[in-house]
């Protein structure tokens, strides 16, 4: 078959590189200049490092298989994380079971209920059951007011701002479960892995057994149309004046409303559920820093009067060495698209956040900055409200031949690189039995 693939991200690769390696004919168009997609990366101090942070457990299992196939894993690491919450100016630790009995700004019976419930849910299964009750209610619910109002209930606002009361339990269900069953039994210290010389490299890996067999990769060209005739996908245009390329199939890895601009023939439910879809848009600043900014590498911010609730430092998780040097901070947020602060300037966005780093650390001063760098993405996260496995599209669309794999499609777990590698391999199997039974 010969099948055109909208994304250059990895879920688009991987389809391509399961399709190439059984005899495909495969062509991938990638808007941006690189692929990648939020696992493109940067360089910092001589280093590459991605533009969003990332680092997988050591449950997911498709992305280490992944790795092993492309003769990576060789390469990983596997170090003990730090996590903490930043309440009150002070960093409270948060990642063993002292630690929880030793977080102050909640009483100690609720420090109790909240271990308690993160070990329920470690080894709850049975997801459908959570579908109808928001995150928001359960937890008010099981581990107390409390604990929503001064854990949970400001990461919500952190992560899904206006929508946080909208928030299905099974979202809040997925972060938890992954977490801790990352962790095996019992309250071991969490390993986060992470792939020496950044995750990128499995792009890199990717593109070049794609194109050793033949595989196509144009990047720089964004797709305007899918074409479709008599109710099924025939080509794909990447330029208004251009002429279409021919597909036997096509997969689109983009977000629901673009795939409604691209493919205006979609209609009825399926149309629907792709317009029912919602985001907050990403906006992630990298700071490149003298000193360490604190000694945690993921820093949950539950401060409403800090203007992120997340801050990722790199060089807590992977030696300063890697980058010359040098700190790296991820300032993380999510917003809706229209916020003031997501439209912000560079240079704004930097004089806004920088007064807040002395919240964190006293002793911080803007003379430890060398250097700012700001990524954004408008479907950076869905927002999963209750009853959300009704509202997700299938992977195969109702016009023959078009398949799509998108973050809302990760329910009821959460987005992640693994998920997308999964995705990747699900439509590449998909597109080649569909083909089988065309000519077969």
């Amino acid at each position: 078959m010969k099948v055109g693939i909208i994304g250059g991200g990895l879920t688009g690769l991987v389809a391509a590189y399961d399709l190439t390696k059984n005899g495909h004919s495969v062509s991938v168009f990638e808007a941006g200049p690189e692929l990648g997609g939020q696992v493109g990366t940067m360089t910092v101090g001589g280093g590459r490092v991605e533009r969003y942070y990332h680092h997988i457990f050591t449950n997911d299992a498709d992305i280490i298989s992944l790795m092993d196939e492309l003769e990576l894993t060789k390469d990983m690491q596997w170090l003990e994380s730090t996590v903490a919450f930043c309440v009150g100016n002070k960093i409270h630790p948060f990642v063993t079971a002292l630690d929880l009995l030793s977080f102050s700004p909640i009483g100690f019976i609720d420090r109790v209920r909240l271990g308690l419930v993160g070990i329920y849910l470690q080894r709850y299964t049975d997801w459908r059951k959570l579908e109808h009750v928001t995150a928001k209610e359960w937890i008010i619910k099981y581990a107390g007011r409390s604990n929503y109002e001064n854990v949970w209930g400001p990461l919500l606002k952190g992560k899904f701002g206006d929508t946080a009361d909208e928030v299905g339990m099974v979202w809040y269900w997925g972060k938890v479960h992954q977490r801790f069953a990352s962790r095996g039994k019992g309250m071991q210290k969490e390993k986060l892995g992470y792939l020496s010389g950044s995750f990128g490299r499995i792009a890199d890996g990717l593109a070049q057994r794609i194109q050793s067999v033949g595989g196509v990769i144009r990047t720089g060209r964004p797709v305007s149309r899918v074409v479709v005739e008599n109710g099924r996908v025939t080509g794909l245009q990447s330029g208004a004046d251009s002429q279409a390329d021919p597909f036997d199939a096509v997969i689109a890895t983009v977000s629901s409303p673009i795939l409604l601009k691209l493919v205006p023939e979609l209609t009825g439910d399926y149309a629907a559920r792709l317009r029912l879809a919602r985001y907050q848009a990403a906006l992630c600043m990298t700071l490149v820093l003298k000193q360490q900014l604190s000694p945690i590498y993921w820093l949950n911010v539950s401060d409403p009067t800090i203007p992120f609730p997340l801050a990722v430092e790199q060089t807590n998780l992977i030696d300063a060495s890697n980058y010359g040097g040098k700190r790296i901070v991820y300032l993380s947020n999510y917003l809706s698209k229209d916020s003031p602060t997501y439209q912000m300037s560079k240079d704004h966005l930097l004089a806004f956040y920088l007064p807040h780093l002395k919240k964190i650390n006293p002793n911080f001063n803007p003379d430890w900055l060398e250097d700012a760098l700001l990524y954004r993405e408008e479907a950076g996260q869905p927002i999963v409200t209750t009853h959300y496995s009704s509202k997700v599209p299938p992977h195969a669309t109702p016009i023959a031949g078009l398949y799509l794999a998108n973050t809302t499609q990760s329910y009821p777990e959460d987005r992640s690189m693994n998920i997308s590698v999964r995705h990747g391999r699900l439509m590449a199997a998909m597109v080649a039995e569909a083909g089988r039974g065309v000519t077969g």
